[in-house]
């Protein structure tokens, strides 16, 4: 198959090397990019302070992190394997793997921490703050640390465009709800019906309407190996 993969570049490249290794030809079209801003060590300030474990959320926060900080003994309770993949490829010496959402997560963290344990959140200054708000509840104090910025695209790449046009794609690829709705927004003119939508989540297909597509998949578990099982 031909497929639209909707992931921040850095990361779509990687699920095209692995979509290739599967038989499959994938199509860049990335509708989200990080962005790093600039800042002082985490250690120059009170944040670290107590802190006896990082959450991550996306693998963005861990890149966000690395370029923070010098440490690399801060115990990483990564969301899934990709995050969990990135914090060991930024040299962090102890990393867990919730495999699967952030309500897993929260699950996970909750036997992996000391009772009343500080955690740092780190995320976009646009995440949501369900996951600090589950873990507060549950007497850990979680101090949220925003590092980087999410910015949306407001085109789609002409190659995109091009091949939407041409009824030259089989399916699309979406990991998060806001990229189904990024998606359904720019290619609102162009002609969907034919693709396969590979949703991460019953959340980022409940964003779409059923007959804009020719099939909706939902993956068994939320996470990348999950994603590209749906591919076949």
């Amino acid at each position: 198959m031909r497929i639209l993969v909707t992931r921040p570049l850095e990361d779509g490249a990687e699920i095209a090397r692995l979509l290739a290794a599967r038989g499959h030809q994938a199509l860049l079209a990335p509708l989200l990019e990080p962005r790093f801003p600039e800042g002082p060590l985490l250690e120059e300030g009170a944040i670290l302070d107590r802190v006896e474990a990082v959450l991550a959320t996306s693998a963005n926060g861990i890149r966000a992190l690395r370029r923070r900080t010098a440490r690399r003994d801060l115990p990483i309770f990564a969301v899934g394997p990709q995050t969990a993949d990135e914090a060991r490829r930024a040299d962090f010496t102890d990393v867990r793997s919730a495999d699967g959402d952030a309500k897993a997560l929260a699950e996970a963290t909750r036997g992996w921490a000391r009772p009343g344990a500080v955690l740092l959140h780190v995320c976009a200054e646009d995440a949501p703050g369900t996951l600090c708000d589950q873990l507060n509840a549950s007497g850990f104090t979680v101090r949220r640390c925003a590092l980087y910025t999410i910015e949306p695209a407001t085109h789609l790449p002409p190659e995109t465009i091009a091949a939407l046009q041409a009824r030259a794609a089989d399916a699309v690829m979406f990991f998060s709800p806001r990229t189904a709705r990024i998606f359904v927004q720019l290619a609102q003119a162009l002609p969907t019906d034919g693709l396969i939508a590979l949703c991460i989540s019953q959340a980022t297909a409940q964003v779409l309407a059923p007959s804009s597509f020719a099939q909706i998949r939902v993956a068994a578990r939320p996470n990348q190996d999950e994603m590209l099982a749906l591919a076949g």
